[in-house]
C-alpha cells in the first residue's frame, strides 16, 4: 500500500486515495477483471494511471474522445510520465514507430480509440508488446442499452483474447444496472466484479425551476447563487446569445462551442478555470477533462437527451464537496422541443442512405474502397454543398456509425510532428554536404528530443523566433527537408475526422436493420421520457428520480430539491382553479407563446407553468403550427 502511496504524492500531490479509488487499484493489481463506477469528477483516471506506474509493462486505455485523449496524454508527459496517443489522426507510418518503441517499453500508458483497435498493424505488434491490463473508459459505450453505444467498442473483446491472461478495468461515470451487466458480459470478465460509490451528492442540490421566461430565470439563479459556473444550451447561437445577455447585466460571461478554433477555445477555457471569466454558456462540447472544483451551479437552459447526460453534465458542480447547484430551467414548450428531437434523431431510412451516398461521393471514395481511411470532414461544409439539415445529417451520420459503415470524431487539433527518417551518422554527412541545412538542422536538434526514434510534436512559429526566420521559412526547411526523405514531416491542422470502418458499399448494399433502427429509436424515446419525468414530475424528490434510474432504489428524499422544499407551499384548489381560468380565458381572446402568457399574469411562475402543462396534457389546450398556445378544438 505504501508503494501506491509514494506515487500518488510523487506524481499527484495527494496524501490519501478516495476510498473506492483505492479499491479499485487494489483489485487491478491483484488481476482481478474490475467493473469501476465512479460519478463525474470522481477521480476515475487515477484508478488506471497509478497502476500502471506500479506494474511492469504498458497500460492500454482505450477510450473514444480523441481531444480528451490528447490532454490527458500531454498532461502525463508534463508531469514526467511516458504517454503516447494512437488514433485516426495519425497515419500508418506514425502508428507504426510509436507502436515499435512500445515494444520495447517505451511508455506506460498506450491511449487508442476504438477503430484503431481493427488494424492489423496494432494487433501484430500488441501480440509482442508487455500489456500489464487494459482500460476500458466510458465503458457504458459497449452496451447497446448505455446511451452512447459506440460499436467500435465490441473489437475490445477480441483485442483482450490477444492477452487473455491481464485483467480488465471498465470505468465509467454513468450505467444502469442492465448496462452494468452487458458490460461485463460484452469484455469477457472472468467474474462479477463490481465496484462502485454511491451516485449520491449530498453537496449537490438538484432544482427544476419551470418558467416560460428562461432569461429573466438564469439571471435571478445567478444573482441569487453566486460563483462560477456552466450554462449548457443546445445551439452554438444560443451560447453566444447569454453570453450577450449576461455581459449586459455586468456579469463576467463568455461561450464556446466545438465551432470555435482550437486556440480561441483554449483561451476561453483557461479563462473560466482561472477565474478571469465568471460564467461559461456552452454546448456539451465543454466539459468533457474539465476539473474545476469550485464550480457552484450548472444550469441546463435546455434539455439533454438523457438522464445520463444530466447527470455527467450537472455533476460538474460542486466537485470541491460544499454546496452547489443543479438547475434544469423547463417550460411548456421543451415538450414540443422534445417530440421533434426525436424526429430529427432518427431520419427515415432513405434519407440516411443518402447521407452515406453523398459522403462517398464528397470525398470521393469509390465503391469498394475507403475501409480504414480517414478523411478530414467539415460536416457545415458537407451539409451546405448538399443543402441538407445539418441536425438531421449529423443524426444520420451517427445511425451510420452504430450500423458500423463509419466513425465520425470529435474535431481535433494536432500540432506539426517531426520523425528523423536517417540515423545520426547518416544526417551528419547530409549535414556536411549541404551547409544551407547544416544551421536549421541544429537548431531543430537542440529543440526538441527523440527525433530519432518518434514523432515529435513542434511548433513552427517557436522555431522561428529562436532562428530570427517567418514562420512559412521554417515551414519550407520542413518540406524540403521530407522531399530529401531526411525527415518526416506532418503539418499541424485542426479537423474532425471520418473514418470509413468498412468499404464503400453500393446502393443495394447499403443496410439499415429496421430492428436495430427501431429498438435504437425505441431506446432513445424512453430516454427522452426519462427525462422529462425528472423535470415534470411533481410527486417525486429530484434525487430520489435520478438516484432510482441508476438502481438505487434505497433513497431518501434529499430535504433541499425544489419538490421537497415545495412541499411546505400550499397549491390548492382556489389556485389552480384561478390559474386554469386565467390561461383558458386569454387564449380564447387569442393564441399566444408560453412566454406572452407569463408575461401577463400575476401568479407563481412555476404554478403557471405546472398549469399550463396539466391541460397540455389533458389535451385542453395545444401547440399551433407557430408554436403558439391555443385552445384545443
Amino acid at each position: 500500500m505504501q508503494q501506491y502511496l509514494d506515487i500518488l504524492k510523487k506524481y499527484w500531490g495527494y496524501e490519501s486515495f478516495r476510498p473506492v479509488q483505492e479499491s479499485i487499484i487494489h483489485s487491478v493489481m491483484e488481476g482481478k477483471d474490475t467493473l469501476g463506477l465512479l460519478p463525474t469528477g470522481g477521480g476515475k483516471s487515477i484508478t488506471f494511471q497509478l497502476p500502471a506506474l506500479a506494474n511492469k509493462g504498458a497500460c492500454l486505455v482505450v477510450t473514444p474522445l480523441i481531444a480528451l485523449m490528447s490532454d490527458q496524454v500531454n498532461r502525463l508527459l508534463s508531469m514526467g510520465i511516458k504517454a503516447v496517443a494512437i488514433h485516426s489522426g495519425i497515419g500508418r507510418h506514425e502508428m507504426q514507430v510509436v507502436l515499435d518503441n512500445a515494444m520495447y517499453g517505451a511508455y506506460k500508458l498506450i491511449y487508442v480509440s476504438p477503430e484503431r483497435l481493427d488494424s492489423d498493424d496494432f494487433r501484430n505488434r500488441l501480440r509482442h508488446t508487455d500489456i500489464s491490463f487494459i482500460a476500458v473508459d466510458e465503458a457504458h459505450c459497449i452496451s447497446q442499452w448505455g446511451y452512447d453505444f459506440r460499436p467500435s467498442y465490441l473489437r475490445i473483446k477480441a483485442v483482450r483474447d490477444l492477452k487473455p491472461e491481464i485483467p480488465v478495468l471498465a470505468l465509467t461515470a454513468t450505467a444502469t444496472p442492465k448496462v452494468v451487466n452487458d458490460i461485463q458480459l460484452k469484455l469477457g470478465f472472468k467474474g462479477n466484479h463490481v465496484i462502485s460509490t454511491s451516485f449520491e451528492r449530498k453537496n449537490l442540490v438538484y432544482y427544476v425551476r419551470h418558467s416560460e421566461s428562461k432569461y429573466n430565470d438564469l439571471l435571478k439563479i445567478i444573482a441569487s447563487v453566486g460563483g462560477a459556473g456552466i450554462i449548457y444550451a443546445r445551439s452554438r447561437k444560443k451560447t453566444k446569445e447569454i453570453a450577450d445577455l449576461l455581459r449586459r447585466e455586468k456579469i463576467s460571461a463568455d461561450y464556446y462551442h466545438a465551432g470555435l478554433n482550437y486556440e480561441v477555445r483554449t483561451k476561453k477555457q483557461h479563462d473560466w478555470m482561472s477565474g478571469k471569466t465568471r460564467v461559461i454558456a456552452a454546448t456539451n462540447a465543454f466539459g468533457m477533462g474539465i476539473d474545476k472544483p469550485d464550480v457552484r451551479f450548472v444550469v441546463h437552459i435546455d434539455f439533454p437527451d438523457s438522464i445520463e447526460e444530466y447527470f455527467q453534465e450537472a455533476g460538474r458542480a460542486g466537485r470541491d464537496n460544499k454546496k452547489a447547484f443543479a438547475v434544469l430551467i423547463a417550460g411548456t414548450r421543451d415538450k414540443m422541443v422534445l417530440n421533434k428531437r426525436i424526429a430529427d434523431s432518427f431520419p427515415d431510412t432513405t434519407f440516411i442512405k443518402n447521407v452515406y451516398n453523398a459522403v462517398c461521393n464528397y470525398l470521393k471514395v469509390p465503391i469498394g474502397g475507403g475501409r480504414g481511411i480517414a478523411f478530414d470532414f467539415d460536416l457545415q461544409a458537407f451539409v451546405s454543398a448538399y443543402k441538407l439539415h445539418p441536425v438531421q445529417t449529423f443524426n444520420a451520420l451517427k445511425l451510420l456509425e452504430q450500423q458500423g459503415y463509419l466513425t465520425l470524431t470529435d474535431e481535433l487539433q494536432n500540432s506539426s510532428r517531426v520523425y528523423f527518417a536517417v540515423d545520426r551518422d547518416d544526417l551528419y554527412r547530409f549535414q556536411v554536404k549541404n551547409s544551407s541545412f547544416d544551421g536549421f538542422i541544429k537548431l531543430v536538434l537542440r529543440s526538441y528530443t527523440g527525433l530519432f526514434t518518434e514523432y515529435v510534436p513542434i511548433n513552427e512559429e517557436t522555431l522561428a523566433k529562436r532562428a530570427g526566420l517567418t514562420r512559412d521559412m521554417v515551414y519550407q526547411y520542413f518540406v524540403r527537408l521530407a522531399k530529401m526523405n531526411i525527415i518526416k514531416y506532418i503539418p499541424g491542422k485542426k479537423s474532425a475526422l471520418l473514418v470509413f470502418t468498412e468499404e464503400r458499399m453500393g446502393d443495394k448494399s447499403i443496410f439499415i436493420s429496421a430492428e436495430n433502427y427501431h429498438y435504437r429509436k425505441e431506446r432513445f424515446v424512453k430516454q427522452i421520457e426519462a427525462i422529462s419525468n425528472y423535470a415534470f414530475s411533481t410527486t417525486k424528490c429530484r434525487n430520489v428520480i435520478l438516484l432510482d434510474y441508476f438502481g438505487d432504489t434505497t433513497a431518501t428524499d434529499c430535504g433541499q430539491c425544489d419538490y421537497c422544499r415545495g412541499k411546505t407551499r400550499v397549491f390548492g384548489n382556489e389556485e389552480k382553479a384561478a390559474i386554469t381560468n386565467y390561461i383558458l380565458s386569454t387564449l380564447k381572446t387569442a393564441p399566444c407563446f408560453p412566454e406572452e402568457l407569463a408575461e401577463k399574469a400575476k401568479f407563481d411562475p412555476e404554478w403557471l407553468s405546472e398549469t399550463a402543462m396539466n391541460l397540455l396534457n389533458d389535451e385542453k389546450i395545444r401547440y399551433s403550427n407557430e408554436g403558439k398556445l391555443e385552445i384545443a378544438l
